[in-house]
């Protein structure tokens, strides 16, 4: 189901609908992605047909005015999907997002984003298809500023091209052969000779695209005024062509209905067809598989850093190097040093008297933390001070203050160092990013974060949140009741397992103790979590 929609006023709560995608497509079992900004939603999902009727009938109910006149394209398959295409295609998870646009224009931030009630108008395929069968003519007789010419733009991305095109010999096809849709606006700048004061049309895969890059080109003012858009424009069945179903014309849109037609329905459908694909062609991929690995942002746990963490966890970042990119950061509450002065040995007659010296401070690496005390006294840390009482063991239960200034201090990374595809917590890190996930619908959140990696965490300030709520996709590592981990016991990282939605999460016990462990089979469970998002 691919469905998009812009609306002419911001709206005004993104975490409700957040809110309701989150719950909806979790509970139908709808796989894909979901983009809500402030301007509109962007959805492209997968799942059983009869669920994803469901899902629209929900949506209009709850936002019918929102959603009136909607082109809910929905496509169906008849045979069962395999893992391996559902992966290729980004079907083994929902990746829901607030972003600040629904598809970026351009990523030079010079370039100002046109306002979308500027966008081309539509064409019906009946009248995409009669325009471009008579050059345009019947444009010419309704358009109330003349043009020279007709001229067909192809907004696609290259490899988006090879399926075929819609060609003409009485018009000029221009094609940008654009790697991906940010490029198109440079194309364009440097191309305006070739649209001012002609008919622009275009045609992409889905059609919102097309909104904004329509209202781009009409953005330059006097010249660039005729500007059309197919409407409901082509969805090129990925999955069939790589069930090697792709024939030798693929049919885009049926004239008489919204449906979309797929390239395993040709020789159904009318004659509304692209270019023949050439033999070459058919044995293309529909979309180059991703490179790209995962980014992660990591956060420490209590008295530590970034450094020591990542000299932690150098053997995870080496076994999951071809999957991920750890990014590490200091926490913001400024820890002091301290220590415990030795006792003198009473076994010992030739034992000197004893004296209090104070560790140096020079080359001391500063220890951070997420989570504090109440009674935290934040100063610099630039001498020791002396602890005379053990060490609590229980006491990161009192480390209840700090979140808003650790939260606000995360935000600042993401904008600056961002975007990453998940975030990793150890031990009070942990504590720190499940209430994050608890906080994100209350609070205005916008991290942006796909999945969540808990590793030795406990419950923190989450006595307020039913269990079973957080519906994030999360993976739990933590040392089983016979581990060893002797600073967070197993009972609470399980209790911090129990707010998150069982669909949603994966619990790993291991054997380890107080680290993240990297032998099988723990790291080849922690790398098919990280592959759900691949």
């Amino acid at each position: 189901l691919l469905y998009y929609k812009y609306t002419s006023s911001p709206i005004e709560n993104l975490n409700q609908l957040f809110t309701f995608y989150e719950s909806n497509c979790f509970s139908l079992g709808l796989l894909g992605r979901v983009r809500l900004a402030p301007q509109g939603v962007n959805v492209t999902i997968g799942g059983k047909l009869s669920l994803l009727h469901n899902h629209i009938a929900a949506l209009l109910d709850s936002y019918g005015g929102f959603f009136e006149g909607t082109d809910f394209k929905l496509a169906s398959c008849d045979e069962p999907l395999s893992m391996e295409v559902a992966k290729e295609c980004g079907f083994t998870s929902l990746s829901i997002r607030i972003v600040k646009e629904l598809v970026t224009l351009s990523s030079n931030p010079l370039i100002k984003t046109p306002s979308i009630s500027n966008a081309g108008r539509h064409l019906s395929a009946l009248e995409f298809h009669s325009v471009l069968q008579n050059s345009g003519e019947l444009l010419k007789e309704e358009s109330p500023i003349d043009f020279k010419k007709l001229v067909l733009l192809d907004a696609r991305n290259l490899y988006e091209t090879r399926i075929g095109k819609f060609e003409s010999p009485e018009v000029e096809t221009l094609d940008p052969v654009t790697r991906q849709y940010s490029d198109l606006p440079a194309w364009i700048d440097s191309n305006a000779d070739k649209l001012r004061g002609n008919c622009v049309l275009m045609y992409c895969t889905g059609g919102i695209r097309c909104e904004m890059a329509s209202a781009y080109i009409r953005s330059k003012g006097a010249g660039f005024e005729n500007v059309f858009q197919k409407e409901n424009s082509q969805y090129a069945c990925e999955l069939c062509q790589k069930h090697g179903k792709v024939a030798q014309s693929v049919p885009l849109v049926n004239d008489n209905s919204p449906e979309v037609i797929l390239a395993c329905d040709v020789g159904t459908a009318p004659t509304d067809c692209p270019t023949p694909l050439s033999a070459s062609h058919s044995q293309l991929p529909c979309m180059p598989g991703s490179s790209k690995k995962l980014r992660i942002l990591c956060l420490h746990g209590f008295r530590q850093n970034a450094s020591s963490f990542k000299g932690r966890t150098a053997s995870l970042a080496k076994k999951l190097k071809s999957l991920a990119e750890f990014v590490f950061v200091n926490a913001p509450h400024e820890l002091p040093f301290i220590y415990q002065p030795r006792k003198p040995d009473k076994q010992c007659i030739s034992s000197p008297p004893h004296h209090d010296y104070s560790p140096p401070t020079k080359n001391c690496s500063k220890k951070y933390a997420w989570l504090v005390a109440p009674d935290f006294n934040k100063k610099e840390a630039t001498h020791w001070e002396r602890i005379d009482k053990p060490f609590d063991p229980l006491q990161y239960q009192q480390q209840t203050e700090g979140f808003t200034e650790s939260l606000l201090y995360l935000k600042s990374v993401v904008s600056k160092d961002g975007p990453f595809d998940g975030i990793l917590g150890f031990s009070q890190g942990a504590a720190m990013v499940a209430l994050i996930c608890a906080e994100r619908g209350r609070l205005d959140l916008e991290l942006g974060f796909r999945f969540v990696i808990l590793c030795s965490g406990f419950a923190v300030n989450l006595a307020g949140h039913e269990k079973g709520s957080i519906t994030l996709p999360t993976l739990h590592v933590f040392g089983s009741e016979d581990g060893g981990d002797r600073q967070i016991s197993s009972g609470f990282s399980r209790d911090l397992s129990s707010y998150f939605e069982d669909g949603c999460r994966v619990i790993i016990e291991h054997d380890s103790g107080h680290i993240i462990p990297t032998r099988p089979p723990y790291i080849d469970e922690v790398k098919e979590f990280l592959r759900r998002f691949m």
